[in-house]
């Protein structure tokens, strides 16, 4: 294969990056179309082994919310959601598990695995990772909860021994029982509680625009105030809500760069942490 100088030179830019981030957690929100697309979602998994294998300690947080409806239609039970929120009764939330931490959790570890990596999947409920409470809401949506608590023990345990953890948004209740937690909020938590210097949340749109119509209006760089005027002026859409309040509560957790990229873009993890300009919208303090 011939080489070109602007390969090198991408090489060379990377250099100061690797040695800057060497050692350091990296929490990404793995989801949207780059889980559902298997040449995107190898691609992505590539990215992260490639991370670990320069000296950095991923930590991989997903959901799966297309895959839990596909098995529930699959199964004849249809997916009812209030508010874009999913109403999770008992029936639906053995299904939620089953898929979350059970196939999709899997298929991640085993690619992982496949492509050099040693992943280790686990659930909320795995050493108590992830405690929840019920969440309350206008209307019951039955088993949907919020972060209470982050025992990251387990976490920080498997990193020092050179695994890449696999977390699925599967929380335990203070009686035992499984609670559906969103994925956004839970790598927010996650990140602020193991002291991550970045978190990364993938989506399918490239960042944060000031009118979604106009591609003219991206903001590369957003201060959480400004984040928050947005939100009240319905300027940020409910999908994008839940990303940017993990962003916050990473920062409010002393992470050091919080950031929302495309995961649908070949390579956008590595775009973003190893070249000076990096992509899609930096939230900071």
């Amino acid at each position: 294969m011939n080489y070109t100088s602007e390969e090198a030179n991408i090489l060379v830019q990377a250099l100061p990056y690797i040695q800057k981030y060497y050692g350091k957690i990296m929490v990404i929100k793995y989801g949207g179309n780059a889980m559902i697309d298997d040449t995107l979602k190898e691609s992505v998994i590539r990215d992260v082994v490639l991370m670990h294998y320069v000296g950095m300690k991923p930590i991989l947080i997903h959901g799966g919310g297309p895959e839990i409806s596909a098995v529930m239609k699959k199964l004849g039970k249809e997916p009812e959601f209030v508010n874009g929120r999913r109403v999770t009764d008992a029936e639906t939330m053995e299904i939620v598990e089953m898929v979350l931490a059970g196939k999709t959790n899997k298929g991640i570890v085993s690619i992982i695995n496949n492509l050099g990596g040693k992943a280790v999947g686990l659930s909320g409920k795995d050493a108590n990772l992830i405690v929840a409470e019920k969440e309350e809401n206008e209307v019951d949506l039955g088993f949907v909860g919020q972060v209470a608590k982050i025992n990251p023990g387990i976490l920080t345990d498997l990193l020092e021994h050179g695994y890449i953890p696999v977390v699925s948004s599967v929380a335990i209740g203070p009686s035992g029982e499984s609670f559906n937690v969103n994925a956004d909020h839970i790598a927010g938590e996650i990140a602020a509680e193991v002291s991550a210097t970045k978190l990364i949340m993938m989506t399918d749109v490239p960042g944060i625009y000031g009118n979604f119509e106009d591609k003219s209006t991206f903001i590369s760089e957003l201060k959480i105030a400004d984040a928050k005027k947005m939100i009240q002026n319905k300027q940020i859409g409910k999908g994008m809500i839940p990303k940017v309040e993990a962003c916050m509560t990473a920062l409010a957790g002393a992470v050091e760069r919080t950031h929302i990229i495309d995961g649908t873009m070949p390579h956008s993890l590595l775009m973003e942490i190893f070249t000076d300009t990096g992509i899609g919208t930096m939230i900071v303090p």
